[in-house]
């Protein structure tokens, strides 16, 4: 019998399948809904960036540099000045996940592959993993920097006629996922039918964020690669309306892996080679054997079993999806 290799096509769909989130406002004491508007403005600032070692060391041309003025055209988004509560919105519609990929052009490993999930899916289950997703949604960190300026955030997330509220997002913490909320398990419960099949789960997800009256608010960036750009700043937009992309939002979804270390003391992205890309840095290393690919071939593999806390991470992975074939060169 031939060595099992992994397949050099293999891919898996994502399972959480977010929408984009678009960006309202309204004021706090009022029901009149109303879009944040992308806006445009020029502002004369300050070089204030580091210089080039040369021109430091040259005193003509350094005060020149330093006396010129910074001239930027940029977006803003920002809420009326009798608006003064962001509401935010997106969908999460919960696919399946039986551990099949849906490109794969090895049926050995396939099986092999398939087996192993299924035997986590049934010992472990997937409510751990669930319970983490819930609580990103309701401690909206999927705001991300509107989240750290609301004074207040009030999360309300529906499916069917059944409508579940935070009051109060902001007392949840980003850091753990020890909490024991009925209303953060209800949701779990929900994205647990949807990943196991058991019933066609999408929810409708919306905070209402309260900022003050005209103040700024934080969509999405576009990553401008023409050189040639009239703006330094270009924010993202649907129509007109602010929004967030989709990736933004899952990532802060799927930060949950806590696992990268055993003193972890803030969770990252679920990612391959755990890459936070603010922070400029791999938490999990292939040297160190931490990475999914080491973890995965060594499972499906070689039958060696990672710790339960690894195991979920390798699932997360999976259900994060991607394209994971050895394309056999070194």
């Amino acid at each position: 019998m031939s060595k099992l290799t992994t397949a050099s096509v293999l891919a898996f769909e994502r399972n959480l399948d977010i929408s984009d989130a678009v960006f309202s406002q309204k004021d706090s004491q009022s029901k009149d809904i109303k879009i944040v508007e992308i806006r445009e403005k020029s502002v004369r600032g300050t070089i204030s960036n580091r210089l080039k070692k040369a021109i430091s060391a040259d005193p003509a041309k350094l005060d020149a540099e330093i006396e010129k003025a910074n001239l930027q055209r940029v977006d803003v988004a920002a809420l009326d000045s009798d608006k003064d509560t962001l509401i935010a919105q997106f969908t999460l519609k919960v696919l399946p996940f039986e551990g099949k990929p849906n490109v794969c052009n090895n049926q050995e490993y396939q099986t092999k592959l398939t087996e192993t999930v299924q035997q986590y899916l049934q010992t472990q289950g997937i409510t751990e993993l669930a319970k983490r997703y819930a609580t990103n949604i309701a401690n909206a960190r999927w705001l991300w920097r509107n989240r750290m300026n609301a004074e207040q955030i009030k999360v309300t997330v529906s499916i069917d006629k059944d409508i579940i509220t935070f009051d109060n997002a902001k007392l949840f913490s980003l850091n753990h996922f020890e909490n024991q909320d009925e209303k953060i398990n209800k949701i779990a419960n929900y994205i647990e039918q949807g990943l196991t099949g058991k019933k066609f789960i999408i929810l409708s997800v919306m905070a209402e964020a309260k900022m003050g009256y005209g103040q700024e608010v934080y969509p999405s960036q576009e990553l401008v690669l023409d050189t040639g750009k009239t703006k330094s700043k270009i924010l993202y937009q649907i129509n007109n309306q602010a929004g967030m992309h989709s990736q933004k939002i899952g990532n802060a979804i799927r930060t949950i892996d806590t696992w990268y270390n055993e003193n972890a003391q803030f969770p990252i992205a679920v990612e391959p080679y755990g890459a936070v890309t603010t922070l400029g840095t791999a938490f999990r290393q292939p040297k160190e054997k931490m990475d999914f690919y080491s973890l995965f071939d060594n499972w499906i593999l070689e039958d060696k079993i990672p710790s339960i806390e690894q195991q979920h991470y390798v699932i997360a992975v999976l259900i994060r999806g991607g394209v994971f074939g050895a394309s056999g060169k070194e």
